[in-house]
């Protein structure tokens, strides 16, 4: 089986999905590694590297594709909306793409991938269960951006972080405002108290009230329900306006007090829940800043723009949607081996082997043999339901072209 990995598309994207010190996993799983020349040098990877690791550099992106069963990319069509598209006419029948593709929020990538027969492995929709957390690329790069949204507020802050006593005065130590408690949220808590801040935090789920806590950050209460405001799979769910309208007040009280505020609150497929107002900007102190880390999908901020930097009321509000690609070798790191052990999940004697009854592997595949196969993707596209494989029915070898699967229900 022939495992390639392309040069990212995506503008400004640094990112590779394979690093030189995960070549030799594939290899020993019977897999020949391909690179595209020059995929790993925005993050510091040489084609050298690679090559001494055992895998094959190449120089034409369409013979890459051509000979590739299975491919590995940072973001496929759908998150690579545009410049992906330059790729869809090399794209072949029986081609397994392992990438992320933003399915929820661009599910009708997924189906053209489809309609190309493209065996689609969307790495969103891995489940949050404790045996798929090798896997999940969402906690991977939220973690290197819930560190990197903190020092681009250090950056940015006319002020040091830490307390400090000097004989000139004591400087009082900043005040942190972390919206949302998830993966990134929970790291910029983490990376604030170790820059010396005093860290307050806040997350419709009271259930993450320990984790912040423990971090030694306060956590700021509003009175909910217990369970009301949390979805499958551990994420926050969508709330109704007057929720949001009594969450917006209790931000602006908060947030008013704050040095820096850190907003991460996401809802998968959905606009961004706008919890910072602009009247609540405009009651920060000058020179407060404001990282808005759901800006890819219209921001927490009422004023928040994608990719700018805004400055209103002297507050400077920044948007950044794609902090991991800032910090492009340790993200590509970390991703490949997700990936890695993905593969290892559905690999077995050098071909690709579907056990549909595995939670991991099912949640996962989105596209398959000419079907979007995900019910939530389905359901977006207005899609009927397909039949889902029984106890009893036989995994899918992939290569070989064995029965199984999932089929359309008339």
């Amino acid at each position: 089986m022939i495992v390639a990995v392309a040069k990212e598309t995506f503008p400004g994207e640094r990112r590779v999905a394979l690093v030189p010190a995960s070549v030799a996993a594939l290899t020993k799983m019977h897999c020949q590694v391909r690179i595209e020349a020059g995929a790993g040098r925005a993050a510091e990877f040489t084609d050298d590297a690679y090559r001494a690791a055992g895998a094959e550099i190449v120089g034409d992106r369409r013979q890459l594709f051509e000979t590739a069963d299975v491919l590995l990319q940072v973001r496929a069509l759908g998150a690579n909306p545009d410049a992906g598209r330059g790729d869809l006419e090399l794209v072949h029948d029986g081609l397994a793409i392992v990438a992320m593709c933003d399915p929820l929020g661009n599910p009708a990538a997924v189906k053209e991938l489809a309609e190309r027969g493209v065996t689609l492995f969307a790495m969103e929709l891995i489940p949050r269960i404790t045996r798929a957390q090798s896997m999940d690329v969402l906690s991977s790069m939220a973690t290197i951006a819930g560190y990197k949204a903190v020092l681009l507020a250090a950056n940015h802050l006319p002020k040091m972080f830490p307390m400090m006593m000097t004989a000139a005065g004591t400087l009082t130590p900043a005040k942190v405002f972390v919206i949302g408690a998830g993966v990134a949220g929970l790291q910029a808590i983490a990376s604030s108290k170790r820059l010396g801040a005093v860290v307050q935090a806040y997350d419709v789920r009271s259930a993450v009230k320990e984790q912040i806590e423990s971090l030694g950050a306060k956590f700021v209460e509003m009175p909910i329900e217990a369970g009301e405001a949390e979805g499958a799979g551990g994420y926050a769910k969508q709330m109704g306006e007057e929720f949001y309208q009594k969450q917006r007040e209790l931000m602006a009280q908060t947030v008013a007090g704050s040095d820096v505020c850190i907003t991460t609150a996401a809802i998968p497929g959905k606009p961004s829940p706008v919890l910072v107002t602009a009247e609540a900007v405009s009651r920060m102190a000058p020179g407060s800043v404001i990282v808005d880390l759901a800006a890819e999908r219209g921001g927490n901020c009422e004023l928040t723009k994608a990719d700018q930097t805004v400055v209103e009321h002297g507050v400077t509000i920044l948007g950044p949607t794609n902090l991991p690609s800032e910090v492009p070798t340790h993200a590509s790191q970390m991703y490949a081996k997700n990936l890695t052990n993905f593969v290892q999940l559905v690999t077995r004697d050098g071909k690709l082997h579907l056990n549909l009854e595995d939670q991991v592997v099912r949640e996962t595949l989105a596209a398959y043999r000419g079907e979007v196969v995900c019910p939530r993707l389905r359901e977006l596209l207005n899609l009927p339901p397909l039949k889902t494989p029984g106890p009893g029915d036989p995994p899918v070898d992939h290569l070989a072209g064995s029965p199984g699967g999932l089929s359309a229900r008339g």
